[in-house]
Formats: structure tokens, sequence, C-alpha cells
């Protein structure tokens, strides 16, 4: 018998991560085989033509030229002052809900997620996501003894499937008091969808149906880790405005990330941020999840948000941020197309992609599907309903011929 003496939470916790699992298998088989014979199409980051890590030009500048002081010294628990204001100009946009609104410093977005499950669901209460989602809601969940659902995101036609979010809305708040409801849009990971604005209206709708049963409290968790990379910078930012007026039990939480938006996915920035119609839930919004971060990390990279301060409050650095972002997002949309024409022209089925650093393909057993690719030094993620292609990561060379291989795959597996 193996000798634990972990306390009960903790026991058996163990953290297989497919994505990172994915990878270390690419970069094995990149070093058996050569690089150019291997398809890595497992990072979530955005990869050049060349299959390096890119980073926005204007951040590195600004980034490395700051002082000595800005990027060693502490920050304040809850942000730079500063920036606390400016991400919510990098967040909104031109699209500012009307209401109250705080901002709080988190260690990237999964920070801001973190904070949301721990504040808003009581213990044994379940959150809520659709059965296409990043794994580490679910890992955020079980280590803080909450619990986790899904409901089928898209209907038969491809829509999003707003009578199943409106069922599971029901079956919840029939057994808790909260609702945490985790919607990852736009540029949703892992499949590239994007809410509509109608889609946007319904989901709203529902949430303040809702909202108008006694004693119960509501929480949309809005994850824009891909915002930047989602479509025009302001169409993509609409759907914010619909945030005004919402009831005063029904809190809205924008988790804002820098790791893509910035490419400074290791400086562990972001930010979370609070909308409501209510300023005694926006001061309790501001106030516990500062204490929160005081009970985690502390407080998080002074350097990063000072770099995002600098940008924002320069209207020329902005702009060539915008232009550079733009480039970046033009060359994986370019890659996308190519994949998703291809995978019409073979008859693969894929998940409708809008924009992203992802597209997905539903299988029942992604897992046989990726071993099967290994054969041909193609590595992709399974998810629990499929698998996930980064084409942030893959070259256009690369890219072509992809999904006739992975039909392949799905054919040798019994798939289609």
């Amino acid at each position: 018998m193996t000798l634990s003496i972990a306390a009960k939470h903790a026991k058996g916790k163990s953290a297989q991560d497919k994505i990172f699992g994915a990878n270390a298998a690419a970069v094995a088989a990149a070093a058996k085989y050569g690089a150019d014979k291997v398809t890595n199409a497992t990072i979530g980051a955005i990869l050049g033509e060349d299959e390096k890590l890119v980073c926005l030009p204007t951040v590195e500048k600004v980034y490395r030229s700051l002082p000595t002081n800005e990027v060693i010294a502490y920050a304040p628990i809850s942000g730079l002052p500063d920036y606390l204001e400016a991400v919510k100009r990098a967040a909104f946009g031109p699209y500012v809900p009307e209401g109250y609104i705080a901002a709080v410093a988190t260690a990237g977005g999964t920070g801001g997620i973190h904070h949301s499950i721990w504040n808003y669901l009581d213990e044994g209460e379940t959150a809520l996501c659709s059965d296409w989602y990043w794994g580490a809601y679910k890992v955020l969940c079980n280590d803080m003894m909450r619990g986790f659902t899904t409901y089928k995101m898209l209907d038969e036609h491809n829509k999003f499937n707003l009578p199943a979010l409106k069922e599971k809305v029901e079956e919840l708040l029939a057994k808790q008091d909260n609702l945490l409801y985790i919607l990852n849009t736009p540029a949703h990971n892992p499949t590239g969808y994007s809410l509509s604005e109608e889609d946007m209206d319904g989901v709203l709708a529902v949430l303040k149906e809702a909202a108008a049963k006694p004693g119960k409290n509501i929480v949309l968790l809005l994850d824009v880790a891909y915002l930047d990379y989602a479509g025009e910078k302001d169409e993509v930012r609409k759907i914010f405005k619909k945030l005004s007026g919402l009831p005063a039990n029904l809190l809205t939480i924008v988790c804002y990330s820098m790791s893509k938006g910035f490419t400074m996915y290791g400086q562990r920035t972001g930010a979370m941020i609070g909308v409501s119609s209510s300023k005694d839930v926006i001061d309790e919004f501001a106030a516990i999840n500062q204490y929160t971060s005081r009970a985690t990390w502390s407080n998080i990279n002074r350097a990063a948000m000072r770099t995002l301060v600098t940008i924002y409050n320069d209207p020329e650095l902005l702009a060539a941020t915008e232009k550079e972002r733009e480039a970046f997002y033009k060359m994986i949309k370019a890659r996308a197309d190519i994949f998703t024409e291809e995978a019409k022209a073979c008859g693969l089925p894929m998940l409708p992609y809008v924009a992203g650093f992802f597209l997905s393909i539903p299988a029942k057993d992604p897992d046989a599907v990726c071993d099967k690719l290994h054969e041909e030094n193609l590595f992709c993620v399974p998810l629990a309903a499929g698998v996930r292609v980064a084409v942030c990561a893959v070259p256009v060379a690369k890219i072509k011929g992809m999904a006739a291989k992975i039909m392949a795959a799905m054919k040798a597996c019994g798939e289609v």
C-alpha cells in the first residue's frame, strides 16, 4: 500500500495534462527524426513560419526598456492603479459597459478563473461550461472541491445550443443557489467558434430569467483570452456593451490575459474585470478577490503590467502593437482557411471555425486518432470530445495536407 500523508482533499490528485504531454511527444519525435519531418500542432502559442515562438516587436521593445525598478519591485496586491485603468481599455476598447466596473490583477487569465470559482461558488456547488472546453477549467474546479458540468455547445446544425444551456441552468439552480457559467468567447478554445451578437442576447436572456428566481445569484465568467486574435479589434468587442444594466444579482466577470494579446505567456499577467449594476456587488468583488490574491500569489508581475500601461498610454506604441497583432491574426487565419478548405474537400468533419488559435475535429476516441497520427509524425491534442489542432503553431507548408492525414487516421480508427 502506498504511503500518503496528504490531507484528505489532496489525496490522489495528479495533473496529467494532455496538451503538455502531446507537445513532449512531438518534441521527442523532432529530436529523433528532425524538426522538418514533424508537425507539432499542440502548442497554444503563436509560432512564425520559421516555427519559432514570436513576440510582438513593440511589446519586446517596451518590456526591455523598462528601468530596473519597474522589473524587480513589488506591485500592489490588486495591481498597479494605472494598470487597473488601462486594462479596462485594453479589454473593452470603445465598448465599455455601463455600470460599476472594477479590475483586480491576476496571474494570467487562469488566476481570474481561479478566483471566480473560489469566491462565487460554495464547496460542493457546480460550475457550468460547454462540452467543448479548456481542460484546466475542470482541474480548477476539482482542486477547490467544486463540481464541473457541461451542456452541448452546438446543436445538430452547428449553431449555438441555447435550449441546452437553458435546460442545464435550470437543472443546476434547482439544486444550488449560486450559478457560475464559464463562457469562452470570442475565438473559443479549442474550437475557434465565436458567439454572435444574437447568441449573446440569448445567453443573457437565459441568465436574466435565472436571476429573477428568489435567492439565486448568477455569475457570467467571460474568458476572453483570445480576444485580440478574434477578428477586427472593435467589432469583436461589441458584445461588452450588452453587459450594461443587468440585474444586481447577475455579475459579469471578464477574464483578460496578456499571454496571447501581448505574447507574454510566461509572464503570467492578466486581470479579472467585474461589471455590475450594483456598487455593493463591485465593492465586494474588489475586496474579496484582492483578499484571495493575497492568500495565493500575493502580487503579480510588475514589469508586464507596466508594459501594458506604457503601450496603452502612448498612441504611437499602441498603433504599432495593434498593427503587429493584426499581421499575426491574418497569418493564423490564412493557415486556418487552408485547413478548412482542405477539410471540406476531403470530407473531414470539423466544428465551425471563426477565429483564434485552434480548431477541432469531433471524434469518439480522440486518443486513438492522435496515436494513429503519430505514425505520420503529426501531433495534435486529444480532448474529451475530439481532436484539437493548434493552427497558431503550424506553418503554411505543414498545414497543407494535414486535413487529409487526419481524415485517413479517422477512417483507420473507424470514426468516419
